[in-house]
């Protein structure tokens, strides 16, 4: 993985490491589930009610939002999209913006295009930024997986394409929630299939340096998941360890040690995905609400308090159904949050009700019918009064007793209700609201507020007790030279210095790999520096380093570049699946060995996709760098099928999808479905080999061209492209891949003698 990073931020890091980081340097509604991580304020006198353009509305910003806004010393932050020219496809991007709090007058904004994602068009911006208490940079996941971070100006700091570099998922419903902060660390949550150990899709939980953007952990707490989370890490202290509590795609609810990423416990508590945030109630209790199938019956939805460890364990457990102290049978919250008010937990759900639930016994206090439905958004409280937005547009004010205060109606110019998908925020008596139709605020123009945080106490360090090494994971090109920080952690995680002397490196297999390889680069055994010769071979392996009886590990790819080529002729077919002699596709490539088989076909051995799982009929798969550009990617690629059916199979230029798509009979090039789509008619016959050739042309001027030509393998190469594709914003770098489609898993496709060459 790179890291753009200049010299003033690495001096910053190196200066860091040494001591620990001190917060509260930065005041306001920093994440989404505000300063206690429950969704509540300790804010008085404040509003009770409001009428959509009303006396106490404030101001309306034009941005279509799905998150909730956060504040930082008077800058608001949100995450939406809109559309920034006449063209609906091409112009329409997400949008970081930032407002002054009080004015809504906009101090400046970051726009991103989507790129070959399953995102569809009414799902982006359903999100929410987050900002540092300690420097006040604001780090952000747009839909499609782009990691940023940016200072409170909006200078960028680093940018990281976790679909790139470690094979995130995407999905239809854009939901990429919020990351977290913690101490030196931003921790993102999402599904992947990398490679080796993490290349079965799983639900992880990836944390980055905050400055740098180095990888320093990865953890995979949960098992195989049946959906996507957006659950946001709520962080506690679990014995003398720092850890999170999350909701997984897996349904379970997982405990992860936040400064080392070590899985420690893991609850089941749903068949389906686990969307809302947790609730920590007093030292050994945590309440969590889900709205999927449960697990002991075909019922959906319900709401449950644990009884927790106490005492952080040796190695992960598994908590038993006793765990639970008390369920409520009467909610189900797909993927709105509950909160939590001294005893009292308050919930809003799918039918559109508010409720109210005794934190002690489970025991339902009240219930009031608000509005039709609920999806997404979640409560809010302060002041005794709970802001609660509703799907199709209502927002109602309500005492702790149920009482509606007040009941706005947020409807578009043509009267239709607007969506309010995100958890409102409140900050110096005023309470923000994201809609589909704009960002509102109302409350108490002249207020300021600021929290009594006290003193900041820096971590007492003890002892250097064990290493760790960053980045966790790495990928570097022929020809680069790869360097790492080793840390020296005390017993509580806490980083206590950066290790440079009496450090031995080398070359690391681990007992439990299945694939005894090693990175083909050049490690220095005493400053670990690794080099790629220019002519490294596509290869991937673990790095360990010890001192003074510690050690660590890391790992990591020699990935393709300029002069790759891959015929496959020297995998030896040592497997059998399904009555077919098979091996594994090289190791280095994201996400294919679950995926993707070596073969002998025609006379010569290639890769086809698997066919023994459904969730793969469709993938895509990576195996050069993010930063790559302006290269030449070409392959033999050839569909099975039949008159009726055939599938789809391309290759992956610069974030844009080349396929042939055998059932329409046409040469397509997409980014995404609904931004960049065009097609050109294009004979295919299953069961024949074709060669497709891809290139990108950049104009000099932000527009480009994309271009591909697909003829039958072995016939001259036709002098003109078989199709162009302009475009006004193109993707200025991105990895090669290869793509396949079999719908319901039926046809195989192949991929034969890739190459890729340097562009004009």
């Amino acid at each position: 993985m790179k890291y753009p990073m200049n010299f003033r931020i690495f001096l910053w890091s190196a200066l860091a490491a040494a001591t620990p980081l001190a917060s509260a340097q930065v005041d306001g509604w920093l994440n989404w589930r505000g300063p206690d991580q429950n969704g509540t304020t300790h804010e008085t006198n404040l509003p009770s009610e409001w009428e959509v353009g009303g006396s106490n509305q404030l101001w309306k910003y034009d941005l279509n939002s799905a998150g909730a806004p956060v504040i930082a010393n008077g800058n608001l932050y949100a995450f939406g999209y809109g559309q920034d020219g006449p063209d609906p496809a091409e112009d329409v991007q997400e949008i970081l913006l930032c407002l002054d709090a009080k004015t809504g007058e906009k101090k400046w904004e970051k726009r991103f295009s989507d790129y070959i994602s399953d995102v569809v068009y009414n799902r982006y911006g359903v999100g929410s930024p987050v900002v540092d208490a300690e420097t006040g940079n604001v780090y952000l996941q747009t839909s499609n997986g782009r990691c940023v971070a940016f200072t409170a100006d909006g200078e960028q700091l680093w940018e990281i394409s976790l679909m790139e570099e470690l094979s995130r998922l995407t999905f239809p419903n854009g939901r990429t929630g919020s990351a977290a902060v913690d101490g030196p660390l931003v921790i993102f949550h999402c599904v992947t299939a990398n490679w080796g150990t993490t290349g079965p899709a799983r639900d992880r939980f990836y944390a980055f340096d905050k400055i740098t953007g180095e990888l320093v952990w990865y953890s995979s707490p949960g098992i195989r998941p049946v959906d996507s989370s957006f659950s946001m890490p709520v962080f506690g202290q679990l014995g003398d360890q720092r850890v999170f509590y999350a909701g997984t795609g897996c349904g379970n609810i997982v405990c992860v040690n936040a400064r080392t990423g070590a899985p420690v416990w893991r609850f089941q508590l749903s068949q389906g995905g686990v969307n809302s945030q947790v609730l920590l109630y007093g030292k050994d209790k945590l309440i969590a609400i889900h709205g999927k199938e449960n697990i002991d019956s075909t019922s959906k939805g319900r709401l449950v308090c644990l009884n927790i460890p106490t005492e952080y364990p040796a190695e992960q457990i598994v908590l038993t159904p006793d765990a639970e102290a008390w369920r409520n049978d009467d909610h189900i919250g797909f993927t709105s949050s509950p909160i939590l008010v001294k005893d009292r937990v308050y919930t809003t759900n799918f039918t559109g009700e508010l409720i109210a639930v005794n934190a002690a016994d489970g025991k339902t206090a009240w219930h009031t019918k608000i509005a039709p439905d609920q999806i997404h958004a979640s409560p809010i409280h302060g002041d005794g009064k709970i802001y609660a937005p509703f799907f199709e547009g209502t927002f109602a004010i309500v005492d702790e007793q149920g009482k509606v205060l007040s009941k706005a109606e947020i409807k578009d110019e043509s009267g239709s209700g607007v969506k309010a998908l995100a958890a409102p925020i409140i900050w110096a008596g005023k309470v923000y609201l994201s809609t589909r139709d704009g960002l509102y605020c109302f409350g108490d123009k002249d207020r300021d507020y600021k929290t009594n945080k006290g003193t900041d106490e820096k971590d007492t360090l003890g002892e250097v007790a064990q290493l760790q090494i960053v980045p966790a994971e790495f990928a570097i090109a022929p020809g680069k030279t790869q360097g790492f920080k080793v840390y020296g952690l005390d017993q509580q995680g806490h980083r206590v210095e950066v290790i440079t002397e009496a450090l031995s490196w080398e070359k690391f297999i681990p007992p439990t790999a299945r694939v005894k390889a090693k990175v083909d680069a050049t490690l220095d055994a005493k400053t670990g520096k690794l080099t790629a010769a220019a002519d490294a071979a596509i290869s991937a392996g673990a790095l360990k380093v010890t001192r003074k009886g510690m050690s660590a590990t890391t790992r990591g790819r020699v990935e393709a570049s300029v002069g790759y080529s891959e015929d496959f002729e020297k995998v030896e077919l040592k497997m059998e699946f399904k009555g077919e002699k098979v091996n594994f596709p090289p190791l280095a490539w994201l996400g294919a060995r679950i995926k993707w088989h070596v073969l002998e076909k025609d006379g010569s051995k290639v890769i086809a996709n698997r066919l023994d799982n459904l969730l793969f009929q469709r993938t895509m798969n990576f195996f050069g760098g993010e930063d790559m550009k302006n290269y030449v990617l070409e392959a033999d690629v050839m569909t099975d099928g039949n008159r009726r059916i055939k599938s789809e199979v391309g290759l992956v230029n610069q974030r844009y999808r080349i396929t042939l798509v055998g059932n329409k009979n046409q040469l397509e090039v997409s980014s995404n479905y609904e931004r960049v789509q065009q097609a050109v008619k294009f004979p295919i016959k299953a069961n024949t080999w074709y060669h497709l050739k891809t290139a990108i042309k950049d104009n000099g001027d932000g527009s480009g061209v994309i271009l591909a030509k697909a003829y039958v393998k072995g016939e001259p190469e036709p002098a003109q492209w078989t199709i162009e594709v302009p475009v006004k914003r193109l993707h200025p770098q991105g990895a090669p891949g290869v793509f396949a489609f079999s719908p319901q898993a039926q046809k195989r496709v192949y991929v034969d003698n890739i190459k890729i060459t340097a562009g004009e």
